[in-house]
């Protein structure tokens, strides 16, 4: 049931920024906004129906932290790929590292926050 809830929440946004992204004109617009909200947003209704609000915040937060360190992971790699001085797949990996690195920096942080 929750697989299937999912999917009409999720296919639901994704369809609505594909829709925004053709008034827009905008390809990219959906692609970009339309997967990882939709996702986020499922998963987050289906938490706090079963597990509550409280575990739905910690869950809401650590895609926060996600979210912010993807964004470094983003910055960097595109900075480091202008300046051109590296290869796309080492600055990828690197860029790879460096997000998997703050994210669990951050969600540790998170965690001794909350305890």
């Amino acid at each position: 049931m929750q697989l299937l809830v999912r999917f009409l929440i999720g296919g639901s946004v994704v369809s609505l920024f594909a829709i925004l992204g053709d008034v827009i004109k905008t390809k990219s617009f959906a692609g970009i906004f339309g997967a990882a909200p939709s996702v986020a947003l499922a998963t987050l209704a289906l938490t706090i129906h079963t597990e509550g609000t409280d575990y739905a915040a910690v869950q809401a937060r650590s895609m926060i932290v996600g979210a912010a360190a993807l964004m470094i992971y983003a910055a960097v790699s595109s900075h480091l790929m202008w300046k051109g001085t590296a290869s796309v797949p080492v600055i990828a990996v690197a860029g790879l590292t460096l997000w998997i690195a703050l994210a669990l920096a951050g969600w540790v942080l998170l965690l001794r926050g909350l305890s």
